[in-house]
């Protein structure tokens, strides 16, 4: 077990519009009290001097920061607030980070799947410091304008984004729904305007459809979010192309960022027989395993498709299908997030998020930086990916990754694998 049990539920947040998902553990809310600022900083240096996973500090000198930050005396929260970021920052970590209790409540209703914004995951380039689309959520204003994964954002609303911290961006690019947001896209050499209309963002994750092809019937799935729902929408997508008597299944987790790390797991028993979906390891080299239940819903051949949008919870589904050998993964190689950030709520409301182990995949890959390599590989070009999201053609014969995704299991029920 880790030194400190932060937790009462394994997550993988994504906060739409603020960040990429981040495999998170989140402890229970605790009563909102008045701590004194004072208190609210020698707190969050507690937690971070306790848990988090490099003990280096990132070659920090801990103590001294201690003495730093809590030598001056804070008359009110929000100088306390400032102080926390800036201590938090000392440590060079773009996935651990201080929420104030607005932002909090914002990162909760996003875990719960209640959104509201344009509908962009983002993440800072650790190199470039630039504000990047990890993906667009499916159906959401940005992937209907054609927003793409890779777009870095310069402008907000005419305000350059260079100095801004992602917090700051997320903040002016949410808004009441019905009210226009202008952002400035970097891709590639040219900047590109987009006017957006802020939005509700209804996220029930799984959609699903047969296809008819000339070897059987089969399932397709979409999983383009892991909220809490996304574990029992997925078995009764599962449960309901059995009944349809399909001959196989492609699930896509393109352009899926994340979301909840327990939903990933309950999803991966649902296509494993057994063994390991996914094992954390703390600073302390203390590792922990998640088996996959032994109770899966088929075992007909699974085709993943994933692309560079694909991140955190859907690299350790991804992960733990290739290992075991369940499944082909068709696409481009993954995003690269193999890190573990664990939520500690704070008295007043407020929290901190803070990274406290990384995870590997079942035989013992470190994925992060270096992302799931597809067994084939089908690159989309920049109008290609424009044109389906455009023409509403992701998950048709029109979309190369997919069709690739289709002519594998067609090979696969072919010679009837049912287990690669």
């Amino acid at each position: 077990m880790f030194k400190r049990k932060l937790l009462t539920r394994i997550e993988v947040a994504v906060m739409a519009a603020i960040l990429t998902g981040t495999s998170l553990y989140v402890s229970k809310s605790l009563a909102q009290t008045q701590p004194t600022p004072q208190k609210l900083v020698n707190q969050v240096w507690q937690i971070l001097d306790q848990n988090y996973v490099d003990a280096s500090f990132n070659q920090q000198n801990w103590k001294a920061i201690r003495q730093e930050y809590l030598s001056p005396s804070y008359s009110s929260k929000e100088q306390a607030y400032a102080a926390i970021r800036e201590m938090v920052g000392k440590l060079g970590d773009r996935y651990t980070e201080f929420f104030d209790p607005e932002e909090f409540k914002a990162l909760n209703n996003d875990l719960a799947g209640n959104l509201s914004g344009v509908g962009l995951e983002l993440a800072e380039n650790e190199k470039t410091k630039a504000l990047t689309v990890v993906a667009p959520i499916e159906g959401t204003p940005a992937f209907k304008a054609g927003i793409l994964p890779n777009d870095v954002i310069v402008q907000i609303d005419g305000q350059p984004i260079q100095g801004m911290n992602i917090n700051d961006a997320a903040k002016r690019i949410q808004g009441p729904v019905g009210t226009p947001v202008v952002l400035v896209i970097q891709r590639g050499n040219q900047a590109q305007t987009f006017k957006l209309t802020r939005a509700n963002i209804d996220l029930h994750p799984v959609s699903y459809r047969t296809q008819t092809t000339p070897t059987g019937k089969i399932g397709y799935i979409r999983l383009p979010e892991f909220t809490q729902t996304a574990a029992p929408e997925m078995r009764q997508a599962i449960q309901a192309l059995e009944k349809e008597q399909v001959q196989g299944y492609v699930l896509d987790l393109r352009s899926d960022p994340g979301g909840l790390l327990d939903a990933s797991l309950q999803i991966a028993s649902m296509w494993l027989k057994q063994g390991e979906i996914v094992s954390l390891v703390n600073r302390d080299q203390v590792k922990e395993r998640y088996n996959a239940t032994g109770h899966p819903l088929t075992n007909k051949p699974l085709v993943v498709l994933v692309d560079g949008g694909s991140a955190s919870a859907s690299e350790i589904l991804a992960g733990a299908l290739q290992d075991d050998n369940r499944a082909t993964l068709v696409g481009t190689r993954t995003f690269g997030k193999g890190l573990v950030q664990a939520v500690e709520p704070l008295e007043d409301g407020s929290a901190l998020k803070l990274t406290i182990a990384k995870y590997y995949t079942p035989k013992g890959r470190d994925i992060n930086h270096v992302g799931i390599a597809p067994d084939i590989t089908v690159d989309l070009s920049e109008a290609q990916q424009q044109a389906l999201a455009q023409n509403h053609t992701i998950g048709t014969l029109a979309d190369p990754q997919y069709a690739s995704a289709v002519a594998d299991l067609s090979q696969l029920i072919r010679t009837g694998i049912k287990n690669r």
